[in-house]
């Protein structure tokens, strides 16, 4: 798989250098450099962005602005991305990589517990194209019962690492509390009729959830 990954990387449209230096800076800075959503995945959110047209985007956890930048540079002019972020020790490396990326003005960083801030810009009357999840696993389920009405219709929710390394294919079901979290995740959305989705097997599992 490693390398079928690597062939796909090869063939694919290469890292912007401001997302080559937020790679680099990611492993020199963390301890959790396997955190990063990578080239792939990068340009396959990217592309989601040109193709749905979407103008407003959330994120719930941005780690070290990897994803936030991919998906920030494919916004129209007029589009505005707010990402969410608990750990404020990263804070001076994602607003760096949105400077070097040139969108320091597209993306708006929220540092602080993520279903508050959620709650706040609900409060506000944000409404999005495009929610991106990929914060605490075992708090998917409400994360998703926050964004859902704040998500237009014909929008995407897509939700990262639901395949959780296998985990929630084993049986028995492993009983972590991240497992049982994306595990009850999965289940609740593929009950759910009021939207469709597909989970793609890239690399830790990506669901596409559209909002009917």
């Amino acid at each position: 798989m490693e390398q079928i990954y690597k062939y796909i990387e090869q063939h694919a449209t290469p890292e912007s250098e401001a997302l080559k230096w937020v790679t680099k800076q990611t492993h020199i800075r963390t301890n959790h450099a396997r955190m990063l959503s990578g080239s792939i995945q990068g340009q396959l959110m990217r592309m989601l962005v040109q193709m749905t047209g979407a103008k407003d985007i959330l994120e719930l956890g941005t780690f070290t602005g990897y994803s936030a930048i991919c998906m920030g540079s494919a916004l129209p002019e007029d589009g505005h991305l707010d990402t969410l972020e608990l750990n404020d020790e990263l804070e001076d490396l994602i607003l760096e990589g949105f400077e070097r990326a040139g969108l320091s003005e597209v993306i708006s960083l929220h540092i602080g517990d993520c279903k508050e801030s959620v709650r706040k810009l609900a409060a506000e009357g944000k409404m999005y194209d495009i929610v991106y999840m990929d914060a605490n696993k075992r708090e998917y389920c409400e994360y998703y019962d926050l964004v859902f009405d704040m998500v237009r219709p014909g929008g995407l929710i897509l939700a990262d690492n639901v395949i959780w390394d296998g985990k929630v294919c084993q049986d028995p079901l492993p009983q972590d509390k991240q497992t049982l979290g994306i595990a009850r995740f999965n289940d609740m959305v593929s009950k759910d009729r009021r939207v469709e989705s597909v989970i793609i097997p890239l690399r830790d599992g990506l669901n596409i959830i559209r909002k009917k």
